[in-house]
């Protein structure tokens, strides 16, 4: 299944992607798409609901992130040689792990901000895993089996605040639209193998990154089991697996966005995302 949700940032309603690029309203079938329908056995249900007889949302909607109530972003630093590399950063030994303040999140199509000050403005395309069941000290062999689905997120960052300014990276990571996320949430059984999907982004029509997570340095289930050590995951958590080269802050020289940039992105099965950069206003 592909869940979305659709409608003002707010008063989204659930729906999912039929098999012709159709919304279906999931209205009647559930609240919303938030940690009690990530369980397993729930979204089994929902696997069996007949898409047929759900209506069709009609003319243009917004999408939003396609999971309500999220109590946390977990995002993995340094997770692709390549970008190591290019941001000159020395290959981690254990996963690099960071927040995005859960404010950050918005709708895969909505603008994307520069805070008030921004000089370093970045992208970064990524993998999202959706936890759907309570995880602590999960073993890699059980680590799929906490997983609800999988989506793309924007990593946008703001370099300067985050390299250049006391204290963690979390600063750099957390305004206001720096984590788009969707447009769907894939359930597993449509990914038979999340290590081998092509990613790409693209700013002003420009392919800037061009990867496959085959090359991440720690995959999935190692991911998942060492997280889950240093912090329970709860159904709805979303772990950004990092990024591949391409970064502006990786450019010779590097290349940071500005008001009126486009950025398109995408990851392979899982659907492509769109934004417009703006510049902060009072």
């Amino acid at each position: 299944m592909k869940l979305l949700r659709y409608g003002p940032p707010g008063k989204e309603k659930p729906a999912l992607l039929d098999e012709e690029g159709r919304y279906r309203d999931l209205s009647d079938k559930i609240n919303d798409i938030d940690s009690e329908v990530l369980a397993p056995e729930r979204l089994a249900a929902l696997a069996k609901v007949d898409t047929a007889s759900l209506p069709v949302v009609e003319g243009t909607v917004r999408l939003g992130p396609p999971v309500a109530g999220v109590g946390k972003i977990i995002a993995v630093g340094i997770n692709y040689s390549a970008h190591g590399a290019e941001t000159k950063f020395d290959i981690p030994s254990d996963p690099i792990l960071f927040s995005k303040a859960i404010t950050s999140l918005s709708g895969p199509y909505d603008p994307v901000v520069l805070p008030k000050g921004s000089k370093k403005g970045d992208w970064e395309v990524e993998l999202a895993v959706i936890i759907g069941k309570r995880a602590q000290y999960v073993s890699q062999a059980d680590a799929m089996s906490v997983i609800a689905g999988y989506s793309i997120m924007n990593d946008v960052s703001e370099r300067e605040f985050q390299l250049e300014r006391d204290g963690q990276w979390t600063k750099g990571k957390s305004f206001d639209s720096f984590a788009p996320l969707g447009p769907w949430l894939v359930t597993p059984d449509e990914v038979p193998d999340p290590h081998n999907l092509n990613l790409w982004l693209d700013v002003n029509e420009t392919r800037m990154q061009d990867g496959n997570t085959s090359t991440m340095i720690f995959g999935i289930t190692q991911l998942v089991s060492s997280i889950s050590s240093y912090m329970t995951l709860m159904p709805g958590d979303v772990i950004a697996t990092g990024t591949p080269s391409g970064v502006g802050l990786g450019q010779e020289p590097p290349i940071f966005l500005k008001p009126g940039d486009v950025m398109r992105l995408g990851i392979e099965g899982l659907g492509e995302q769109r934004q417009d950069v703006k510049a902060w206003e009072d």
